[in-house]
């Protein structure tokens, strides 16, 4: 049984990095104090301490980190305690220099950075299990240790000779004869058979970067290879603490595109983690795009994070004002840091933490934001911000022994589709967009209040009433049959252009379009018309027009109802919507890219016939209005959130408890100010 986090109330922390003030103990007593005024209740320490903890090799000091721990336990404060493979200390790398990476260049880095070092290197492996197994012994049996903290957002490659070693081993174990893996990657094109294990290389600018087999594969051992670096890492803690749970921090999306995190598949790497934690950094208030719409984004990299283990998770990190790595910096506006951090929480998320909780002084993020800044003054607008969310998590911690609401909504989110997608030599190279295709199919359901789950390929999709499966470009025969008795046994599938092109080895399917995907859909695919930006195309579906851009599907309908049809072009008049009765389920095939406009009427259509909307005891004027719901056997909570700048009016149906207020809410409309709040309870039996 996965193991949780044993803690009564909403945890509301961050990193804390005491080890760059030793010098000045009057500054950590003032920390204290000031974390006391926000109410923090837990402290993730040791990030990026390995030089402290272990200044010279075979000599460790951990007598800060035992004094620091002292002073949260005399507060009742928590721990969570972090390895600190994530940056390793200057003398390793000088004696031992094959931890550094490689490029893929064959070039070595240089000492610096974070995160520069080789998963594959036995040396680093073993240095990291020695301070590891120090650190278990050390503060495995303390009360306040709540979790471990597996080193620190892992990314990135290494191409170095002990990295090709390991990925040949890799291919060999996958395919198991080179006849097998040259046929999977068709290296009879361009001469490219291989004839020896050792003459596979990784992927570089050097060397090949057009076989888009290699290249996939490289991306899944890279991936593989990061979680075997993590599984050794947690060996000496599962040993010496088997009941202390294990986490590590996923990563979300870069501005301005909001992209999903991209090196690893996190639906691998989660089957190895006790409890889903990531860093959330929206970049709230830019110029681009609505609160509204970058709250969508946010709310989808939160389900994505719920969906991973189908369980509430943790915010590990996250900032109470600005960054300083976003393209431009920008401080949330009055009000946004209390909208952000709810959203969160409504969404299952049972932490809010911070990085950090002191400002670092200098080097790199001396300017990201932090609770504490360098005026080290407790009325900065930000110290008062996390300061009323440590309120309000006090204040609603009846909520904490909830989960997030059930969904009958699946989305399908896989990352080797992405990948192979993303390197296809194919359609236009800035309009795939498969993420923000994702996002795109999204909206309609946050805006309506209706909960969604993200789903892989390898998840049992019985559970849902309704799964939309965009873009899904590689796919192979097992999940197109798995689409295929999902639909047969009564449910709904969603399905769009550029969908079954290859099979999960990266090569195209011979013969037409797989047979399951003809038979559900009730269609066949015959090519994609792929339109410049500029182009346009239109579709016409329920007696209205819709624009269409960038991909539109051409099809043959065996089955299907024709339910739109391209307006223009020289496949004016021909299937580009169609609905497909199969067994005792339906499948819709949508075969262009359209617009949102087209998708609110479709998916509202959809929501109707298959009753997906959830009866809620308000109802709201506008969809910047967000109403999510957690909740257990006893009591449901509404996170009802505006994430807009102008007020917004909330009808309130029923009598509620208004746990923020601290008063009863009775029948009636309430207004809701610029990035205002509330968070209603109501007994299930009413």
């Amino acid at each position: 049984m996965t193991k949780q986090v044993d803690v009564q109330n909403f945890l509301h922390g961050g990193d804390y990095n005491p080890d760059q003030w030793l010098d000045r103990p009057d500054i950590i007593d003032h920390d204290f104090d000031l974390f006391e005024q926000a109410r923090i209740n837990n402290y993730t320490l040791g990030i990026f301490s390995w030089a402290t903890l272990e200044p010279v090799e075979g000599e460790f000091d951990f007598t800060w980190l035992d004094e620091i721990w002292e002073r949260i336990a005399k507060t009742d404060g928590k721990v969570i305690l972090a390895t600190p493979s994530g940056a390793r200390p200057r003398w390793l790398a000088e004696k031992y220099p094959e931890v550094l990476r490689v490029n893929e260049r064959g070039e070595r880095n240089l000492f610096g950075e974070r995160h520069n070092h080789c998963y594959t290197s036995p040396i680093y492996r073993e240095k990291v299990r020695i301070i590891n197994t120090k650190l278990a012994e050390r503060y495995g049996a303390k009360a306040e240790l709540i979790l471990w903290h597996i080193s620190n957002e892992f990314g990135g490659q290494c191409h170095c000779e002990l990295c090709q070693g390991a990925f040949r081993k890799w291919l060999q174990n996958k395919y198991q004869t080179l006849d097998n893996l040259n046929q999977k990657y068709w290296n009879g094109f361009w001469a490219h058979t291989y004839t020896d294990w050792n003459q596979i290389h990784s992927p570089s600018s050097l060397g090949d970067e057009n076989v888009l087999s290699l290249n996939l594969d490289w991306r899944r051992f890279v991936s593989d290879q990061t979680i075997d670096f993590y599984e050794a890492e947690t060996t000496p803690l599962k040993a010496i603490t088997p009941n202390i749970p294990i986490t590590t921090n996923f990563m979300g999306g870069n501005p301005p595109d909001s992209h999903v995190f991209y090196d690893l598949d996190y639906h691998e790497f989660a089957k190895h983690i006790d409890v889903i934690s990531w860093d959330s950094y929206p970049n709230w208030a830019n110029d681009y795009e609505s609160t509204q719409d970058l709250a969508i984004k946010t709310a989808l990299m939160n389900d994505v994070m719920r969906s991973l283990k189908h369980k509430n998770y943790l915010i590990m990190e996250s900032t109470p004002t600005q960054v300083n790595w976003h393209p431009v910096n920008r401080a949330k506006r009055p009000g946004m840091h209390e909208m952000a951090c709810l959203q969160e929480v409504a969404h299952g998320a049972d932490a809010i933490n911070y990085f950090q909780l002191h400002q670092s002084r200098g080097a790199s993020e001396m300017f990201h934001g932090a609770v504490i800044t360098h005026n080290l003054s407790n009325q900065t607008r930000g110290f008062q911000d996390v300061a009323t969310v440590g309120k309000d998590l006090q204040l609603i911690a009846a909520a904490k022994d909830t989960t997030y609401q059930t969904a009958k909504v699946a989305i399908v989110y896989d990352y080797a589709n992405m990948w192979a997608l993303d390197d296809a030599r194919a359609y236009a190279n800035e309009t795939k967009k498969y993420w923000q295709t994702l996002q795109q199919h999204y909206r309609y359901f946050w805006e309506h209040d209706i909960p969604v789950e993200l789903v892989s390929v390898k998840d049992d999709l019985t559970a849902y009433a309704l799964v939309i499966d965009p873009m899904h470009y590689l796919m192979a025969d097992e999940f197109s049959q798995k689409l295929r008795a999902y639909v047969e046994q009564g449910g709904t599938l969603v399905g769009t252009y550029i969908t079954g092109v290859v099979d999960e080895n990266n090569l195209a399917y011979l013969g037409g379009w797989p047979t399951n995907l003809q038979a559900v859909y009730g269609i066949a695919f015959t090519e994609t018309d792929i339109l410049y930006p500029t182009q346009a195309n239109q579709l016409l579906f329920g007696g209205e027009s819709y624009a269409v851009t960038d991909y539109c599907d051409l099809l043959t309908v065996t089955t299907a109802e024709v339910q739109g049809v391209y307006g223009a072009d020289f496949y004016a008049d021909t299937a580009a919507i169609t609905k497909n009765n199969y067994g005792t389920g339906t499948a819709y095939y949508i075969a262009a890219r359209t617009d949102n406009a087209f998708l609110d009427d479709f998916y509202a259509q959809i929501t109707q016939t298959l009753t997906l909307t959830v009866p809620l005891p308000l109802q709201k004027t506008t969809t910047n209005v967000s109403i999510q719901v957690r909740e257990n056997t006893t009591t449901r909570y509404y996170f009802v959130i505006n994430f807009s700048s102008e007020p917004a009016k909330v009808q309130v149906q029923q009598e509620l408890q208004d746990l923020l207020a601290a008063t009863t809410q009775s029948a009636g409309e309430i207004q809701l100010g610029a990035y205002g709040v509330k968070v209603f309870a109501q007994p299930i039996n009413q």
